[in-house]
């Protein structure tokens, strides 16, 4: 029962499962159920949702991968799912903060995709060396710090974008 609980969580409803690029199928499929937890919740049960999402991640990553020798299985995508919903955040910190709807900001969306994405795939600087760690913390660590390096480069572009509208 344990395993199996570890296996939906770790994969993301069996998200992990989709190929090919099972990390870019579960960063697209958290986009949605970003969206759903913010409209039930709002911006603090989405922030609330990211590290009660880690510790679940971590739990199930350490169950799947015990006694295995890869500690980083390609169909663990909760992990990428934390780091987008990081991404994520200031686009749906903006959208509450102006009062608009969180879709009204899609091209933060994409953004967000694109940027955590490119940092989870690329793995530059901190994020490669989380990546190294052969355990459940560098499985989830790599991603948020993707997902905080996303959420920069998304804080910047709107920054420039919105300067240059006005």
């Amino acid at each position: 029962m344990k395993q199996r609980w570890a296996e939906i969580t770790g994969t993301f409803f069996y998200v992990g499962y989709m190929k090919p690029a099972p990390g870019t199928w579960g960063s697209l499929a958290a986009l949605p159920l970003g969206w759903l937890i913010y409209q039930i919740g709002g911006i603090w049960l989405f922030l609330l949702a990211i590290p009660a999402t880690y510790v679940k991640g971590y739990i199930a990553t350490k169950i799947m991968t015990e006694g295995h020798d890869n500690h980083d299985p390609s169909e663990i995508v909760i992990d990428e799912v934390v780091g987008q919903w990081i991404a994520l955040a200031p686009v749906l910190i903006g959208a509450t903060m102006s009062g608009v709807s969180a879709l009204a900001l899609w091209p933060g969306w994409i953004a967000a995709f694109l940027f955590f994405r490119l940092y989870d795939i690329m793995k530059p600087g901190p994020v490669g060396w989380a990546d190294r760690k052969d355990n459940a913390t560098g499985v989830m660590l790599d991603d948020v710090i993707a997902g905080m390096f996303a959420a920069l480069c998304v804080v910047g572009l709107a920054g420039v974008w919105h300067g240059i509208a006005m």
